[in-house]
């Protein structure tokens, strides 16, 4: 069974929103074209999951400088390298990967950040080779569904987008190199046209879906 990993990161609601409007528009749209496949919803605004704090970095060194047991770490190291595990391995199930989030100051919000950092993990999903990092996730996809109140996708303003621009590279660090981008961008520069960005983009996730 295919399976759909949807990665939501605004801590806004849907009605205020038109990032999640237009993901929860794709995500409609998907269900209906892949009766069949799974979906799983992550919001990491909302959901608690382990990040890389320094418990888990000490228990790693452990690991691998003083070359000490699993069973020779703390409980509380052993509870937050388990933890950590789990987002790893759910990341790592999915067969394609759907992220909505808003562009923060040029870049992704901290808690996809984290998110991104508890599964690009070195011997996990990628792995370190003479010619560079060799990505271990392959014959896998991603969607990048961005909002911001500019237009960041093309132009002079493109090289202050560090949100998509970071998150493809990092995909393809790990062997996901089928990355599309949908953007829902300049409907706070330009008001007046702001209802009709949105059904655009809205128009172009409901043809987007069922081929994807």
């Amino acid at each position: 069974m295919t399976q759909l990993l949807y990665i939501t990161a605004n801590p806004k609601s849907p009605e205020h929103s038109v990032g999640l409007q237009v993901g929860q528009t794709f995500l409609q749209a998907y269900r209906e074209a892949h009766p069949g496949d799974e979906i799983i919803v992550f919001d990491v605004c909302r959901e608690a999951f382990q990040t890389v704090d320094g418990d888990v970095v000490r228990a790693w060194e452990k690991l691998k400088k003083e070359r000490l047991d699993f069973s020779e770490l703390s409980p509380v190291e052993q509870q937050k390298v388990n933890a950590l595990n789990e987002v790893t391995e759910m990341a790592a199930r999915a067969d394609k990967y759907v992220f909505v989030s808003p562009m923060w100051n040029w870049g992704l919000p901290p808690r996809l950040k984290a998110f991104i950092d508890a599964f690009v993990i070195v011997g996990r999903t990628f792995r370190y080779a003479e010619g560079g990092p060799v990505g271990l996730l392959r014959d896998k996809k991603a969607l990048h569904i961005q909002s911001s109140g500019g237009v960041y996708s093309a132009g002079p303003t493109a090289v202050m987008d560090h949100s998509h621009s970071y998150l493809n590279m990092v995909l393809g660090i790990i062997g996901i190199h089928d990355v599309q981008a949908l953007y829902v961008e300049g409907h706070e520069h330009h008001p007046e046209r702001a209802q009709a960005i949105v059904r655009t983009a809205m128009e172009r996730a409901v043809k987007l879906a069922p081929a994807w």
